[in-house]
């Protein structure tokens, strides 16, 4: 997939998932403007991408505000001409369950997950919508398509964020302006913690080896560089008619998420009360209920 000539800003861009694409994205020849609040880790993958004769740059700040967002587009256009690709990718988390969630807990996930790509998603869609056309890959998760307990906040964002690919891929159609969320899952900082996963985890950083068929396939849970070519693919030409998805991939799977829409429909004459909803409930449309929440992992030995 040659990304030549084509110029791409990845958020989070420092470690885990957003150094994958980063690196990705440079492998295959677009320059990459490295964004991140840690400034040794955002310019360690400049300098990788550099020392593979790639092109890089670096933005050190906090995504969440207009002013950070335009300053990636500014460096990307200083820098490099133009912007073609954003990846908002950066993401913290702030996990409690609801009763124990504080007002910070919510505003600064939903700041960086939400507010974040919305800023970000606007400032790359101006420039864009000037230039002609452009992508913008905005990263979701199960959470956000399922729900997950004591992530009130980052499954409501991350929620959003898909809604918003939805949304922007119709508002942005004519300028030629694609519009994906991404659905990845990968072992990172963020995802290691999860005891169904930490043991095969650890044993793969120890000793090098592959993580297990039963996660890889089974799961769909892999490296980050794993869900790397998920990116590389929407931000190439081929990719031009793939507009207002969500797409998941991790490890050996790829796969295209359902949007909600209405499973099962009753009707009654004039409206309904209370009590013929009641009576007709289990009978009805409640008779398969929807499933909620991330499903556990099923090892497969």
């Amino acid at each position: 997939m040659d990304l030549s000539g084509k110029v791409a800003v990845v958020t989070g861009g420092g470690r885990g998932l957003g150094r994958a694409y980063a690196t990705a994205l440079a492998a295959a020849g677009a320059a990459v403007v490295v964004n991140d609040v840690d400034a040794d880790a955002a310019h360690e993958v400049a300098a990788a991408i550099t020392a593979e004769g790639e092109r890089a740059a670096v933005v050190v700040a906090p995504v969440g505000t207009s002013e950070v967002a335009q300053r990636l587009v500014d460096t990307a256009v200083a820098e490099f001409g133009r912007l073609d690709v954003m990846v908002t990718n950066a993401g913290i988390l702030r996990d409690r369950v609801l009763w124990k969630m504080s007002d910070e807990d919510f505003d600064d996930v939903v700041r960086v997950h939400l507010r974040g790509t919305f800023t970000c998603a606007r400032a790359a869609a101006i420039r864009m919508r000037e230039q002609g056309g452009g992508r913008l890959v905005l990263v979701g998760s199960p959470a956000g398509q399922r729900g997950n307990f004591g992530q009130t906040n980052y499954a409501a964002a991350k929620a959003g964020i898909a809604a918003m690919a939805r949304t922007w891929a119709m508002e942005l159609a004519r300028s030629r302006i694609t519009v994906n969320a991404i659905v990845p899952i990968a072992a990172t900082e963020m995802t290691k913690t999860i005891p169904a996963f930490t043991e095969a985890i650890g044993e793969a950083e120890r000793t090098g080896a592959p993580l297990p068929a039963w996660l890889r396939h089974d799961e769909g849970f892999g490296t980050p560089e794993d869900a790397a070519a998920l990116v590389v693919y929407l931000a190439s030409d081929a990719a031009e008619g793939v507009t207002g998805q969500a797409i998941g991939i991790g490890g050996d799977k790829l796969s295209l998420w359902s949007h909600p829409s209405e499973k099962t429909v009753a009707y009654s004459e004039g409206g309904w009360i209370a009590d013929e909803i009641a009576d007709s409930w289990a009978t009805g449309i409640g008779a398969e209920p929807e499933t909620y929440g991330i499903p556990a992992p099923q090892r497969v030995s």
